[in-house]
């Protein structure tokens, strides 16, 4: 239910008090039940703006009480850098709709099987046909987290901070300026976690390797040094770098390595902590005319080869894979036994959403992506094509109608996102990793 300024805080009273000018929680039960769920809706929903922002510094608030609080994955990508842990990949999961119940979902598996290597993430282009801003999607994830009782670090991550190349190169100043103030707003929304995508302005067309890449460590590089600017005193922010647009050519370790020497040449230290690389996915995946996603050649020996340059030649954590959540399950395995340091997950759980849904909502949304997204529509498509690409574009649309879906139906969903979650998990191996949190992060990140 929404809240209006003088019931939050009624409600807050009911489950909390100061002890001086300290917030103590007396009544979990009833925070956990009833006030986080109006808690959130209400700092999603509610059309006043004052009570929006009262109720996400609540869930901010209540969660550091708790001992929840955002966090950089960096100081355990250094570790992994030195050769002093290893053997799991770090899911990074994009959560596209019903983030609320999506999070609670995996913060339930989190606490049962004492996992704490998890990134939640969200990127440029999902926060607009999402309608999620940062601070939104922050207050999604940490009101989860005291849903179902998970404590500790949480990490949000601002994925594919891309830059067009388009608008790069009729105005680069401009474009920059744009990711420079998505930057600034995801960090103040405590995304302490931030992945450049300059891989864009790669040109494969220049005689060598250095200048091909030039473009995309120089931006990378200047885009770095405005993070570190805006970083809290707690915690360094950790940055990834992109060395191959997805979708494109296949990276190479002499890739890798051309933007490492020029990005070190103006960042020599505290720079990146992990590259993503083009292995032979694409976003979404590719779906056929029959309405199957096409198979994916992916090399996995570049994700072994260059997360092995990237840890012994440079010390960072390795490589990352994008574009990962619509392969056959039986290659998940594959990641973690090539090294991968982090893989990102989006448009499967997306689609689980979209099969799980009652028939006549999603119904609505098609049609409503095939009278709004016709530009999109490519010359070889057929209408199945074109609405499995598109139909992204209609959650934030439908935002509000996913979230007031009637509970056994949302259950639902969120079963089927269980056992995909669950599977996932397990092929990544990151049951017991909450032990390395504990070790290398929660410290480094405490807030003052």
């Amino acid at each position: 239910m929404l809240l209006t300024n003088e019931q939050l805080a009624e409600q807050l009273a009911k489950c909390t008090h100061l002890q001086g000018d300290k917030l103590i929680v007396h009544n979990l039960t009833y925070l956990q039940s009833t006030y986080i769920d109006s808690l959130i809706y209400t700092a999603v929903f509610s059309p006043e703006e004052t009570v929006k922002t009262k109720s996400r510094q609540l869930i901010t608030k209540i969660a550091e009480t708790l001992g929840i609080y955002a966090a950089s994955i960096y100081p355990l990508y250094q570790a992994i850098g030195r050769g002093e842990i290893s053997g799991f990949t770090v899911p990074a999961m994009n959560i596209r709709a019903l983030t609320y119940d999506t999070a609670s979902v995996i913060f339930q598996l989190a606490s049962q099987q004492d996992i704490g290597a998890l990134v939640f993430e969200i990127a440029r282009s999902e926060i607009e046909y999402t309608d999620q801003r940062p601070e939104e999607y922050t207050a999604a994830v940490l009101a989860a987290a005291i849903k179902t009782g998970y404590t500790g670090p949480v990490f949000l991550q601002g994925d594919h901070f891309q830059l067009s190349k388009t608008k790069y190169t009729a105005d680069p100043e401009q474009e920059i300026e744009k990711v420079k103030s998505l930057t600034r707003e995801a960090i103040e929304a405590q995304f302490f976690n931030i992945d450049i995508d300059a891989s864009t302005l790669v040109d494969l067309t220049l005689p060598s390797l250095t200048a091909q890449q030039e473009n995309n460590y120089e931006v990378t590089a200047l885009l770095t040094n405005y993070i570190r600017s805006l970083e809290p005193k707690h915690a360094t922010i950790s940055i990834g770098g992109e060395i191959g647009h997805i979708g494109g050519k296949n990276s190479t370790v002499a890739e890798f390595q051309a933007f490492m020497e020029g990005y070190l040449s103006i960042i020599p230290e505290n720079g990146i902590s992990k590259v993503s690389v083009q292995t032979g996915t694409s976003h979404g995946g590719i779906p056929l005319a029959d309405g199957k996603i096409a198979d994916v050649q992916l090399d996995f020996a570049v994700l072994k080869d260059i997360g092995k340059a990237a840890r012994e030649q440079y010390g960072i954590g390795g490589a990352v894979q994008h574009g990962a959540s619509t392969l056959p399950n039986e290659l998940f395995h594959k990641f973690q036994e090539a090294g991968t340091l982090e893989v990102h997950l989006a448009t499967g759980f997306q689609n689980i959403v979209y099969d799980t849904m009652p028939k006549q909502l999603r119904e609505e949304m098609y049609a409503w992506v095939m009278k709004n997204c016709q530009k999109e529509k490519e010359a070889d498509w057929n209408d199945e094509q074109f609405v499995y690409k598109t139909r992204k574009k209609a959650l934030g649309q439908f935002k509000k109608r996913l979230w007031d879906l009637r509970t056994e139906e949302k259950e639902l969903i969120r079963q089927k996102l269980a056992e995909q979650f669950q599977f996932l998990f397990e092929q990544l191996r990151v049951h017991d990793t909450k032990k390395h949190i504990s070790a290398y992060v929660h410290q480094a990140n405490k807030p003052d």
